[in-house]
Parts: structure tokens; C-alpha cells; sequence
């Protein structure tokens, strides 16, 4: 492995993890505020290793099998917490689930297509539907009722779950372009059965 700048961002993203994850313990604006910037900082990572592995002929096999398990850590970890510290309730736990389901059927199709030696590049619409996930995430981290941060004034919770929702229809419809794909390349089933 290679420590290029765009390997040692991706491997940022995943190092910030716990102390991400020990902010939401402090249960106060300031731990909020914290969890908040780190995640922002870890979002923006995503953009920049891959630009700088793109400009300074960078790309390597460690980048692309990390950088998208970095994501999925990070955005598991953010939705997970909230879930358990009550930020995420009620209905909108549903487009968490559906987002996490989707990045572990997905992860598991990469693997699959991997041992035939297949790659599944990530679509502009996937990279929307990261974009708007992660700006919702934001904006619910600091949503936290218990201990507002924003005045009442400004729906940051209401944009936060309404980003999530629209992450989430997203999701859908890129995992089922993913399937689909994957699906071209599986064995059709044996006459004989299984």
C-alpha cells in the first residue's frame, strides 16, 4: 500500500470514526457542534481523494477498495447513533434501513462481480444520492431536539429528514440499477435446481 494523498484522505475518513461516534455521548451543542464538523470534514474527504487521485495520476486497487468502505463506515456509524440517541425516529428510520440494506447488498454485489473480475463503477446518480445523504446527516446531527443548536425558527430537522427520504428513493433506484447490472453476470440456474 501506497500512502499517495488520496489513500491517506480515504484512511482519514475511517480514523475520525470513533471519535465521531464518542461526540453523540456528550449529549450537549458543543459534542453536537463537534460531531457535526468532523462528519462535514469526512464528507468532504470522499470529494477530495478521489479528485486528487484523478489529477496526480494517483488511482490505485487499495484507493477503490477503500474509499467506498470508508463511506459506508461512516455513514452506518452516523445513522446507527442517531438512531440509538433518538435523532432518527419514528418513520424516518425507515430511509436509514433502507439505506444501509442497500449498501450492504451493493458491497455484496462489488464482491461477487470482483471474483469474475468485473468492476461496478459508481453511477452520477449514486454520487447525487451520497451527496444529499450526507448533507442530511448533517443537518439531523444538529436536528437533535433534546439540545438544540439552531434556533426554532429554522427546520433543520424537517430538511434533514426530508434529505434522508430523498437519499432513500434514491437508493432504490440505484440499487436496483446495480442489481441489474450484477444480475447480467450471474449463472443462470441449473436445470437440474439446487
Amino acid at each position: 500500500m501506497h500512502l499517495t494523498l488520496p489513500n491517506i484522505l480515504t484512511l482519514s475518513r475511517v480514523a475520525v470514526i470513533p471519535v465521531f461516534v464518542a461526540l453523540f455521548f456528550l449529549e450537549n451543542a458543543t459534542g453536537q457542534w463537534m460531531a457535526c464538523g468532523i462528519f462535514a470534514l469526512a464528507a468532504i474527504t470522499d470529494f477530495l481523494d478521489g479528485y486528487f487521485a484523478r489529477v496526480h495520476g494517483q488511482l490505485s486497487a487499495f484507493g477503490r477498495f477503500l474509499d467506498p468502505v470508508a463511506d459506508k463506515l461512516l455513514v452506518a456509524s452516523a445513522l446507527l447513533m442517531m438512531v440509538g440517541f433518538g435523532q432518527v425516529a419514528e418513520l424516518t428510520i425507515l430511509p436509514a434501513v433502507i439505506i444501509l440494506c442497500r449498501e450492504i447488498m451493493v458491497s455484496g454485489l462489488r464482491e461477487y462481480l470482483a471474483g469474475l473480475s468485473i468492476g461496478l463503477p459508481v453511477s452520477n446518480l449514486a454520487k447525487w444520492k451520497t451527496t444529499i445523504q450526507m448533507v442530511a446527516i448533517a443537518f439531523l446531527i444538529l436536528g437533535n431536539s433534546a439540545h438544540p443548536v439552531i434556533p426554532d425558527s429554522v427546520p433543520i430537522r424537517m430538511i434533514g429528514e426530508t434529505g434522508l427520504w430523498i437519499a432513500a428513493f434514491i437508493t432504490i433506484i440505484t440499487g436496483y440499477d446495480y442489481l441489474r447490472a450484477g444480475l447480467r453476470h450471474m449463472d443462470p440456474p441449473s436445470a437440474a435446481g439446487r
